[in-house]
C-alpha cells in the first residue's frame, strides 16, 4: 500500500484552485466563487477523526482527501453506493459535487456539508429516533446484490461468544483502573450467547459505522444525515443497532430499531455487541493500544451500559 503525505491545508488549497481553474464560473461548485487562487474561502480541518484528511471548504462543502490508495477504492465505491442508498433511507447522505485525484492514485471527492451538529454532541429527540428507525428498516429495502455489484464486500457475522471472551478479560483490566465493575458482564450468560447468535439468512446492507460523528443531528434532534459510507457490507443488521447503541444510548438505539420492525433477540443482540465492543476499545486505551480519546471512549462505555427494559425478560422468553 503505498502511504502518501499527509494532507495539509496548502493541499486544500491546492486542490480547491484547480476546481475554480478548470471550471467556468457558472460550472463552479461553490455558489459565490471567491478569486481563482481560492483565497477567498475558509478552509479548516474537521476535528473529529484527527487524522485531518477531512476539510471544510466555505461554509457549504466538506472536502475528503484519501490517504492511500485503499482508502481511494473504497470512497470511490462510496461515491456509487451513496448514490443506491439515497432513496430508501429516509436521511440525507452528502452529495459529490467533483471528485477527482489530489495526488497519483489518491481521490478526494468535495461534498456538500449537510447542515447540522455531530451526533456525538447532540442528542437524538423522539424524533429524531423514528429517523433513526427510518435509516435501518430503508436500509433492508436496499437490494444486496446491488451494493455487492458495485463492490461492497459481504461480512460474516462476528462470534458473540469471541466477543465475550475478549470483554471479559478487558472488564477485569477496567476492574483493576476503577474503570468497570466485571460483574455487569454475568447478565451475558452462556445460554444468551446461544439464544442471541447471528440468525441466518439475515443479511442486509450495513452501514456499520454508524458512530456519534457520522450522525448529522439538528438543533431540534431531528437526525439530518449519515456521513461516511465507505465500511459499508452486506451482513448482520444488528451492527447497525450496536453503533446506534454507542452513539445515542442503548434506550433510544432499542427504540428506534423496534420502530423499524426488529424483535428482542435483534435488539439484545446489537446491544450485546456494543457493550462488548466498548469493554474492549476502552481497555486498549488504558493499556496503549490505542490512540482514541479517552473522554470519548468512556462517553461510549456508559452510553452501551445504559440499562433498557428488553434485559428484564428471561432467557426463556427471548
Amino acid at each position: 500500500m503505498t502511504q502518501a503525505a499527509t494532507p495539509t491545508a496548502d493541499t486544500v488549497r491546492r486542490v480547491v484552485r484547480s476546481l475554480l481553474q478548470d471550471s467556468p464560473l457558472h460550472d463552479s461548485p461553490f455558489p459565490d466563487p471567491p478569486p481563482p487562487d481560492g483565497g477567498g474561502l475558509r478552509i479548516a480541518p474537521v476535528a473529529e477523526g484527527g487524522e485531518h484528511s477531512t476539510w471544510f471548504v466555505g461554509a457549504r462543502h466538506v472536502l475528503r482527501l484519501a490517504p492511500d490508495r485503499e482508502a481511494s477504492r473504497r470512497q470511490r465505491r462510496e461515491l456509487r453506493l451513496r448514490e443506491l442508498v439515497r432513496p430508501h433511507i429516509g436521511v440525507a447522505v452528502p452529495v459529490s459535487v467533483a471528485h477527482g485525484e489530489w495526488a497519483s492514485g489518491l481521490t478526494y471527492t468535495l461534498d456538500t456539508l449537510i447542515p447540522g451538529g455531530s451526533g456525538e454532541r447532540r442528542d437524538v429527540s423522539a424524533v429524531g429516533e423514528a429517523d433513526l428507525a427510518g435509516l435501518l428498516s430503508g436500509l433492508r429495502e436496499v437490494p444486496g446484490h446491488q451494493a455487492e455489484s458495485l463492490g461492497v464486500p459481504r461480512a460474516t457475522p462476528r462470534s458473540l461468544e469471541t466477543l465475550r471472551t475478549a470483554a471479559e478479560r478487558a472488564a477485569e483490566r477496567l476492574a483493576a483502573a476503577d474503570e468497570f465493575d466485571p460483574a455487569r458482564l454475568q447478565q451475558l450468560t452462556a445460554g444468551g450467547v446461544v439464544q442471541l447468535a447471528a440468525q441466518p439468512g439475515a443479511a442486509f446492507l450495513v452501514h456499520h459505522d454508524l458512530k456519534g460523528e457520522h450522525l448529522v443531528v439538528s438543533g431540534d434532534g431531528r437526525v439530518r444525515g449519515v456521513l461516511d459510507w465507505t465500511d459499508a457490507a452486506v451482513g448482520d443488521p444488528t451492527e447497525d443497532i450496536a453503533g446506534l447503541a454507542v452513539a445515542v444510548g442503548a434506550p433510544a438505539a432499542v427504540r428506534a430499531a423496534t420502530l423499524a420492525g426488529y424483535g428482542a433477540r435483534p435488539c439484545l443482540r446489537g446491544l450485546w455487541l456494543a457493550r462488548c465492543d466498548t469493554l474492549t476499545r476502552l481497555a486498549d486505551r488504558l493499556g496503549g493500544r490505542s490512540g482514541s480519546p479517552l473522554p470519548l471512549l468512556r462517553a461510549q462505555l456508559a452510553h452501551a451500559w445504559e440499562a433498557i427494559l428488553l434485559e428484564r425478560l428471561t432467557e426463556d422468553t427471548w
